[in-house]
Order: structure tokens, then C-alpha cells, then sequence
């Protein structure tokens, strides 16, 4: 079994290595991150390895697939960042995932 299948912080480093490499003006979905990772179904797992991301990664950039942002108190803070990068928005206020989808 390998070994982030055993240890969770094994694979919060994978999420955190794949996140550092989002460009700006692009996002991905929590799930799109855990099917590159090679654990299709590991999408909550890795929501919450983003909630301990280190300081530094553009965590800002990882959204839900229908382009909602999530985050709570850090939502507004999370879209003024994406919108700072040039991320579109649709009207009903979720990111436009068909213009900045980062395919990874």
C-alpha cells in the first residue's frame, strides 16, 4: 500500500506539492485534486488538508467544482484574491470553472 494511503500528512504534502504549481488566474476543485493525485474519491481529504495549508500556497486558487468558493470568515477574502489574479466570476457569484479551470 503506498505510503500516503498510511499517513495523512504523506498525502497533504502530495496536495500541497500539486497546489504550488496552480498558476495565477487559474483554480481547481478539490476533487480535480484528488483524481490527479490517483484517489478519485479523496475529495474531502484533501479539503482538509487545505484547511492546514502553509503559509505561501495559493490556496485561494482551490475551489468546489461548481465554482463555489468555500473557506467561511475567509470566503470574501478568497474571492478578492481570485479576482485581484483576473479569475472571472459568473452572476450568481461562482467562479467561471469553463474560462480558468487548471487542467494540472
Amino acid at each position: 500500500m503506498p505510503d500516503h494511503d498510511m499517513n495523512p500528512s504523506g498525502f497533504f504534502d502530495q496536495v500541497y506539492d500539486l497546489v504550488a504549481q496552480i498558476p495565477q488566474g487559474k483554480v481547481i476543485s478539490y476533487g480535480q485534486i484528488a483524481r490527479l493525485l490517483g484517489r478519485p474519491r479523496a475529495a474531502r481529504q484533501v479539503g482538509w488538508a487545505m484547511r492546514r495549508c502553509p503559509e505561501g500556497l495559493p490556496w485561494q486558487r482551490v475551489v468546489m467544482a461548481d465554482g463555489s468558493i468555500t473557506g467561511g470568515a475567509f470566503a470574501a477574502r478568497r474571492r478578492a484574491l481570485l479576482e485581484m489574479e483576473g479569475v472571472p466570476f459568473t452572476g450568481d457569484g461562482k467562479v467561471n470553472m469553463a474560462a480558468c479551470r487548471w487542467i494540472g
